[in-house]
Formats: C-alpha cells, structure tokens, sequence
C-alpha cells in the first residue's frame, strides 16, 4: 500500500511552475475516423509506467472510457486536459514550466484518477474533437511524472455514430466541499456518475480503508506521511472543471471507503480535503 504516499501529489494539479520540459513536437495529423453506430462508449486501453504512457496517437470523438492500468512501481494517473485555441502539448509544456495558474485555454476534462501500482481504473467521458494531453501530476518528492516524461499528445478526430452512456447506480455530485451520493453504494460491481456542482474544479479519489481503518486516520497520515498508508488508491475521476459529468465503475467489497479532493483551491491553494472534502462511506 506505500505507493499511496505520492497521492497528495494530485494537489498540485495543473498549477505546477518552475519546470524545464525537453520534448519533440507533438503535431499530429489524421484523416476523421468514422465509427458505426454503437449502443457502448469507445474503449482505448492505456497503460501508465515510470515514466510514459501507453496510448493511441488519435481516437474518434465520442462517448469514450478509458481504462487506465498502473504498471507501476509508482502511483500514477491518466488525468486528461483539453488544450483549447489550437494549442499544443508543446505550449502545454511551456505553460507548466512558468509559476502561476494555468493558461484559460487549458480545460480539466477528468479522466481515471489514480489506482495503485498493478491496479487498473476507468472514467467515461464524454471527448469532442481538438488537441488533448494525457499527463500524470503525480510527484514523489521530486519533479513531476509529467515533467519526467509523462506526458502525451491526444488528437480526437470527428466521427459518426452515437453511444449511449452507461446507467449509473449512484450519483457522487462534488460541491465545495463535499460529496453528496444520491444513494448509499452497495457491495458489487458498481457504475458511479461523478457530477461538478461545485464553483471550481473538483475530483473524486476512491481509496479503500484498511480494516479498522477511518477517514480520520487517513486524514492523520496525509498530515505526517509517516508508515504505510491506511487504505489503497482505486481510482475514481480526476479533475473536472465546473458543471462536468463523467462515469467510473469500481468493485466494492464490504467495508469502509474513503472519497478524497486533493485538488488545490482557488482562493487559498490548500487541497479541498483541508476544507472538509474528505468523506467515509460504509459499503454493504
């Protein structure tokens, strides 16, 4: 369970400064892709690893789920941006590499949010045609993954055809500073639609407690970062921007889960958990 340790790095989010990133151009041109009509969401396998990822140079627009595997030895995850004015990864990289909040044309799309080292998570998103950046934030004591390599170009292409999204079990609605469910999560496997209700971006980590464990204790240890964590990182849905809706499917054993913001807030840069954006929930 200590590859938890580098989940407060999902703090930083996109508002990392002071990086040098070396990279090659990251243009890419492609004809539309033209997809059939499909009742089920696109699916693009990707694989994360010290420090790359494993992933299509271009997809089709669309309904989409990603499903993410952690190959690890780190945390990692697939948080997506939408780089907006016909920006590219390369003015991405630029843009990191300056203190301050990031530029307006870079859009928090979500994405599968961290699971631990061989774990595999998922989000479906919703992907309109443009440039996209896969990246993960995650940091170790040192720079960031992205600024050792992991971060990659997305081009989503037009395409025909319509999917429809997935019938949730519960709604998880994220407001400053809370998770409201529409219903207590049962034991199995279950699709969680993940709602920004709130005035800023948002997230949603799912960590498993440790038996005994409580949202206290996971609270205590981000505090002191002393010893193995008490719980393990699942996934969920990483950083949205204000008003987005995305899917994620878990199995849920019996026990007590955590749901975690760690995301910076706007006004005071602490992570959203400080503000009380931290919750247990009991699973039966």
């Amino acid at each position: 369970m200590a590859s938890l340790t580098a989940i407060i790095s999902l703090v930083g989010s996109v508002a990392v400064a002071g990086l040098s990133i070396n990279g090659a151009s990251t243009g890419v041109t492609a004809p539309p892709l033209a997809a059939a009509p499909s009742a089920k969401a696109h699916v693009v396998n990707v694989t994360g690893e010290d420090f790359k990822f494993d992933a299509p140079d271009v997809i089709p627009a669309g309904l989409t789920e990603f499903r993410f595997l952690n190959k690890g030895p780190s945390l990692h995850h697939m948080a997506i941006l939408k780089l907006t004015g016909g920006k590219t990864v390369d003015d991405l990289r630029a843009a990191l590499a300056n203190p301050g909040p990031p530029p307006a044309w870079v859009k928090e799309v979500g994405g599968p949010n961290a699971p631990d080292a061989g774990l595999e998570s998922n989000a479906t998103v919703m992907l309109e045609p443009g440039n996209y950046a896969l990246i993960c934030f995650v940091d170790l004591g040192g720079p960031p993954h992205f600024a050792k390599g992991m971060i990659r170009p997305l081009r989503v292409v037009p395409a025909k055809g319509t999917a429809a999204r997935p019938k949730a079990d519960v709604t998880a609605t994220l407001v400053d500073y809370g998770f409201k469910l529409s219903s207590p999560i049962r034991a199995g496997n279950r699709t969680i639609r993940v709602h920004n209700a709130g005035k800023q971006h948002h997230e949603v980590e799912l960590v498993q407690l440790a038996p005994g464990k409580t949202i206290g204790d996971m609270m205590n240890w981000l505090g002191k970062m002393e010893g193995p964590p008490p719980g393990k990182a699942l996934g969920g849905v990483a950083g949205m921007d204000i008003g987005m809706s995305q899917y994620f499917t878990a199995n849920f054993t019996p026990g007590n889960y955590a749901l975690i913001c760690f995301l910076p807030d706007s006004k005071d840069g602490k992570p959203h958990f400080a503000h009380g954006m931290a919750q247990q929930i009991t699973v039966k």
